[in-house]
């Protein structure tokens, strides 16, 4: 067999190499990497040069295949996997370029990323046709294998067009500082449960276009949502209203519209209110800008899980993170529940300044810096929802049928509503679909 004109490298030289990165180790970490170390094991133990059909053999075969299906579950070139692992990685450099310039960072932490980019260089350089090679000879395999091929995207990503590396270092340090590293350089939504923030893999969102009917809160939340995104003082906020006016929906498209100028969305329950100030203290080392969204946010009478909001709401001494804002979603004007029991009477002598207390409860929702508010949508606004969502879907219907049929849909199902508009819109695409099938 030919050995490939790309290979330069062998495994004698490039698995101690790997084994010698000082500060991209975490590169590896994902069943790719973890898959192509077990291989390059196998390939520099002197056991897999024995004859074909021994342990040794029949064992390297199986880690080439391993990493073989892992590249197809991931379903990305090598290049571009290896790449986008650099880009992701959370490590001191990653970590330190956020927050500082490339002069501000130790020259021993520089001259390890440069070691670390000329190693991985030689991996971005090693094609699946040569480890292919590598383990033809090695095991003495008389199937041929097949290599691994998947077109590179390349889309922008700087290091695929620097033919060496360790020259990168300021443009690397740069795409950390701008993007950021880890988790938020590669998802947009984020949930706080068991103490963590576990990423949204596919979330949803309608395009903010399709938000309509409110276009004063709208606006309002918009540029609310831009003035954090230019660093500008921004102020956490109260969307209050009737249910299905679309306030969640309005909060989770400003994801869609503002991810790739570093808008990020950390979803918190009410079990996970109690955690806010931990949360905070995570977010705000990193360079992207966060909305905690708080959904259908209550409190009942005895309860003191608003406390930890209160701290993010007002402050502490901790200074506030300015990369962060709290967007709450109500159906209650007020979030703390009062019942008339509690309303002070002269009679009254269990707290002397019970007034102040009911006080407190009726002024949280005060303490949120902007308060929009979502009135309940009269027949001419949810029309108008209705004619902007069968335009966008292309609803091949008479204006006149389409606002009889909303108005019946609306009558028989949730009343008036963007929600109830969309799931009518979302039948009649369903509709039509079956009918033109038949």
């Amino acid at each position: 067999m030919v050995a490939p004109a790309s290979n330069t490298i062998s495994t004698r030289l490039l698995y101690p190499q790997i084994a010698s990165l000082l500060i991209f180790q975490g590169v590896f970490a994902d069943p790719v990497g973890q898959t192509f170390l077990a291989l390059l094991e196998s390939l520099y133990s002197d056991q897999a040069a024995q004859s074909s059909g021994s342990t040794a053999s029949i064992q390297c075969l199986r880690r080439y295949g391993r990493w073989f299906q892992a590249l197809a579950i991931a379903d990305v070139s090598w290049q571009d996997w290896l790449v986008g692992r650099i880009l992701q990685d959370d490590n001191p450099f990653s970590r330190q370029a956020q927050v500082k310039s490339l002069g501000e960072m130790s020259r021993s932490l520089q001259e390890a990323v440069r070691h670390d980019l000329t190693i991985l260089h030689q991996v971005y350089s090693c094609e699946p046709e040569t480890v292919r090679y590598w383990v033809t000879v090695a095991t003495q395999v008389a199937t041929t294998l097949t290599p691994w091929r998947r077109s590179p995207i390349k889309d922008s990503a700087f290091l695929h067009s620097h033919d060496a590396w360790p020259d990168s270092l300021e443009q690397l340090a740069g795409y950390y500082h701008r993007h950021g590293a880890g988790q938020f350089s590669q998802y947009g939504a984020f949930r706080w449960a068991e103490g963590s923030l576990q990423p949204v893999l596919d979330p949803e969102w309608l395009p903010l276009a399709d938000i309509v009917g409110y276009p004063e809160p709208k606006t309002a939340l918009i540029r609310n949502t831009e003035a954090l995104l230019q660093g500008l003082p921004a102020l956490n906020v109260l969307l209050y209203g009737s249910r299905g006016s679309g306030k969640s929906s309005l909060v989770k498209a400003l994801l869609g519209a503002y991810y790739d100028q570093g808008l990020r969305l950390i979803e918190v329950d009410k079990t996970g209110l109690g955690d806010l100030p931990q949360i905070v203290e995570i977010l705000r080392q990193q360079p992207q800008k966060f909305i905690i969204f708080v959904d259908d946010l209550s409190f009942e009478e005895d309860d003191e899980v608003f406390k930890s909001l209160k701290v993010v709401l007002e402050g502490s001494i901790r200074a506030k993170a300015s990369n962060v804002v709290v967007y709450a979603t109500s159906n209650r004007r007020h979030l703390v529940r009062e019942f008339f029991e509690e309303r002070p009477r002269p009679s009254q002598a269990e707290e002397i300044h019970h007034w102040d207390t009911v006080q407190e409860k009726l002024s949280f929702s005060d303490r949120f810096g902007l308060t929009l508010t979502f009135a309940p949508a009269n027949q001419a606004t949810y029309l108008e929802i209705v004619h902007h969502l069968a335009q966008r879907a292309s609803l091949n219907l008479a204006p006149a049928d389409l606002d009889f049929q909303a108005k019946q849909w609306a009558t028989r199902h949730n009343g008036r509503s963007g929600r109830t508009a969309r799931q009518f819109v979302d039948f009649l695409v369903a509709e039509q679909a079956l009918n033109s099938s038949q």
